[in-house]
């Protein structure tokens, strides 16, 4: 275990930026983060100018970004909450200069760069940096991150999802011949801070919508880590005029008829031993208020009576267990932490 290990955050102006300076700021085993902006934020010399509520919480340098900058505040890890195009120029960079990377962007978390250029639009990386990046979902890939250089933190509906429905896949216990809906919805952080029209107060106060409707950039990262296609999957997910959150309710038929002690033993062998999961007792429900402003994934069922017709819904929040917590979660494992430190 290395213990007050340095660490640099490229960006902390977008909301899961700021979030992850909050949580690094009362991390115990963290020395100093630095934090390196960009833009129009560059000449920044305390992230408190920035965000009034970190005043009081001690220090939180900033400096221009630069690769030589963050090598010279002595940094065992980065952490990137860039966007993905930003991500893809600076992660090599600082891999080169022995560097650790944390990354809250899609850049890498296909190894197949076909996938990401067909979904995101923008060239991949190299194969080489593609093949070395580990996905960052604790419970499934934590042996994996405790070696990792490159680490890809995964999308927040993608977590939730994938969370709910490897299980039951990797079991076979999925009817493959009926699809799985995941019907998905989240507060409005989830799409960024960035200002856009179809976010503006006005437009989601009372008001609710379906969007990237068959196309969200989700959708193959969902079927890549449950083993399942994207033929599959019907992904859908929904604007709520909520600040933060994500409530997924995933339809699944399962193959053979099960009762709901055997679900509840299925799901308990994956998540028993996970500090991060909390399962509910059949037909006990989650609810985002539940997880908000937490790294907790909450997971309930409801089977019906016929054994097969299986409702799975898994709350998180979406600058949580969604981002930034996840990501300071991946950290904690790289570090030879306990995973819940600074998260609990």
């Amino acid at each position: 275990m290395t213990e007050n290990v340095r660490v640099a955050v490229v960006g902390a102006t977008g909301y899961a930026g700021m979030e992850l300076a909050k949580i690094l700021l009362r991390h115990p085993l963290t020395r100093r983060s630095t934090f390196f902006l960009r833009g129009e934020h560059a000449d920044v010399k305390c992230l408190a100018q920035l965000i009034p509520q970190l005043r009081g919480w001690g220090e939180a340098p900033c400096q221009p970004f630069s690769v030589d900058a963050v090598v010279k505040s002595g940094a065992q890890a980065v952490f990137l909450s860039t966007p993905h195009e930003a991500s893809l120029e600076t992660a090599p960079e600082l891999l080169a200069a022995g560097m650790r990377v944390i990354d809250l962007s899609g850049a890498f978390r296909f190894h197949d760069g076909d996938i990401f250029e067909k979904w995101y639009a923008i060239p991949a990386a190299s194969g080489e940096l593609l093949n070395d990046a580990v996905y960052g979902l604790p419970e499934f890939y934590g042996n994996d991150l405790r070696a990792a250089r490159l680490v890809a933190n995964p999308g927040c509906y993608a977590t939730s999802v994938i969370l709910a429905l490897r299980p039951l896949a990797e079991s076979d216990w999925i009817d493959r011949s009926a699809m799985v809906v995941c019907d998905c919805k989240s507060g409005v952080s989830g799409a960024g801070k960035e200002p856009k029209r179809e976010t503006h107060y006005v437009e989601v106060n009372e008001n609710f919508r379906a969007y990237s409707v068959h196309k969200h950039r989700h959708t193959p990262e969902i079927a890549e880590h449950t083993g399942m296609t994207t033929d599959e999957i019907f992904f859908t997910t929904h604007l709520l005029p909520l600040e933060r959150g994500i409530l997924s309710t995933i339809y699944v038929r399962l193959a053979e008829k099960h009762s709901p002690e055997e679900v509840s033993a299925l799901y308990g062998e994956y998540y028993d031993a996970q500090r991060m999961i909390r399962m509910h007792a059949p037909d006990e429900l989650p609810e985002l208020s539940h997880v908000a402003h937490t790294n907790f994934c909450n997971i309930g069922f409801s089977l019906n009576e016929d054994g097969r017709r299986l409702v799975v819904v898994s709350c998180l929040d979406n600058l949580g267990k969604g981002a930034a917590g996840q990501a300071v979660q991946n950290f904690n494992i790289m570090m030879g932490y306990p995973q819940t430190t600074g998260l609990i």
